[in-house]
């Protein structure tokens, strides 16, 4: 016969049940964390689920042979070796002849812009800032999520906001802050050259809130600097806009009976090549100041980086070029160096070496489309002409000697609007296949029929 318990017994059981309850959590949160599923409510409990997913990903992502510059690898250490020193080649800055970009006149900021980039950061800022970042992703080097120091806030701030007071005052912080694992994801199912493979940056907790309130700031400014061509990374305007604007061009051509071409253009590992002292003369033409440019400076040139290779680090090496995905700061720095090439078109239009599109629109005056940027992908509209492709050809070199970032010529491809003469030739001379409509622009359908099923 059971017997009741004492007061005494009752309250151990009731605190074996609340221990039990957070043990449950914490093993939910781990494996929802390395399950990288952020679209499940936090109350779902699927431990099951999330369990499989980090398994899946675990499998998926696993790297036991890769093949790099041709050659395979499939010795477990070599195979750590060898992706560490691919990276490490990768991140360090070639030598050689660099364009000046000094006569090229961007968009800048106003002063007072510039001045309230630099005021101090206020608890206030730096709370919220901590608080819009998802605290699941996957923990750097220091091992501590993002959600640790979302809880630890009242028990961590003293310590956070003296860092970033000796930051502002400063210009630096603890070097140790910026270490950074790569991750390695496959960008198709079967990847084996290494190149199949995308870096994905995790970096360390305070770093990272550090990096969101800087673009946080910058944000609210790279609208001011970034030509209306460009439609990532800037408030008000969406992916969705390149693609209208795209098919409205092809559209316009085609009633006009008017031929064109489009070129489309992929720039080859375009966040792992640009150059920083590139960037630091776009922010300087750009109104940014000069501490402002020495806090990017210093978030760019402090990281070093080991690759995780299965779950184990390798190698341990600085980087002297590029920017991180996974870093808040790498998208709105990626778009204001890709302004130059977009004034360096511009230039060429004006100028009568390109031509673009002329749409018009009721009473307004001609439009003229010459170009649209989606980050790293391009799109260049212009006449079915030989000597403007090799005018696009000279712009395009001239801007990988001035940011170090080279066009994928293995992605690129040019589509004729209307029936183009010699168009094999034409491809020949900016060195790309040639393609056709119906095609895709950012996932979105590019001059397919308006009742077309894609559409």
């Amino acid at each position: 016969m059971e017997r009741r318990l004492t007061k005494e017994e009752t309250e151990l059981k009731k605190e074996a049940r609340e221990s039990y309850k957070k043990w449950v959590l914490l093993e939910e949160i781990h494996w929802r964390q390395h399950s990288r599923e952020i679209w499940l409510r936090e109350g779902d409990k699927n431990t099951g689920f999330f369990h499989r997913m980090a398994n899946a990903h675990r499998r998926n992502n696993s790297l036991d042979r890769v093949k790099i510059n041709g050659e395979w690898l499939i010795e477990e250490q070599e195979v750590r070796e060898g992706v560490a020193h691919a990276f490490h080649q990768l991140l360090s800055e070639e030598t050689g002849w660099k364009a000046d970009i000094g006569r090229i006149q961007l968009g800048q900021i106003s002063q007072q812009e510039a001045e309230n980039l630099e005021t101090p950061f206020s608890e206030v800022e730096i709370h919220s800032a901590l608080l819009e970042m998802n605290g699941d992703k996957g923990p750097g080097p220091d091992g501590f999520t993002v959600a640790f120091w979302q809880s630890c806030w009242d028990f961590a701030k003293e310590e956070i906001l003296e860092m970033f007071k000796e930051f502002h005052e400063n210009d630096s912080f603890l070097k140790s802050l910026n270490n950074t694992f790569l991750v390695l994801i496959p960008k198709k199912i079967g990847a084996e050259d290494l190149g199949d493979y995308r870096p994905i940056s995790l970096l360390g907790g305070i770093y990272k809130l550090l990096a969101k309130l800087l673009a946080n700031r910058l944000k609210r400014v790279v609208g001011k600097v970034v030509s209306p061509a460009q439609n990532a990374f800037v408030m008000g305007r969406q992916i969705l806009d390149a693609s209208l604007i795209a098919n409205k061009v092809i559209d316009s051509w085609q009633k006009r009976k008017e031929k064109g071409l489009i070129c489309k253009l992929d720039i080859e590992k375009a966040y792992d090549s640009i150059n920083w002292q590139f960037l630091m003369k776009v922010l300087e033409k750009m109104g940014f100041g000069y501490k402002w440019r020495g806090w990017i400076w210093s978030c760019l040139s402090s990281a070093k980086f080991s690759v995780l290779v299965n779950g184990v680090p390798a190698g341990f090496f600085p980087s002297f070029k590029g920017l991180r995905q996974g870093d808040p700061l790498s998208p709105y720095l990626f778009v204001m160096g890709m302004e130059v090439l977009d004034v360096l078109i511009r230039r060429a239009v004006e100028g009568g070496f390109l031509s673009g599109c002329n749409i018009r629109g009721g009473r307004r005056s001609p439009l003229n489309i010459s170009h649209l940027f989606f980050a790293n992908d391009t799109i260049v509209f212009c006449e079915a002409n030989k000597e403007h492709l090799t005018h696009l050809s000279w712009i395009l070199f001239w801007f990988e000697a001035a940011s170090g970032l080279r066009i994928n010529l293995a992605k690129n491809e040019i589509i004729p609007i209307g029936e183009v003469d010699e168009i094999e030739e034409l491809a020949v001379e900016i060195g790309c296949r040639v393609g056709s409509l119906p095609s895709h622009y950012l996932g979105f359908p590019l001059g397919a029929p308006s009742r077309a099923s894609s559409v």
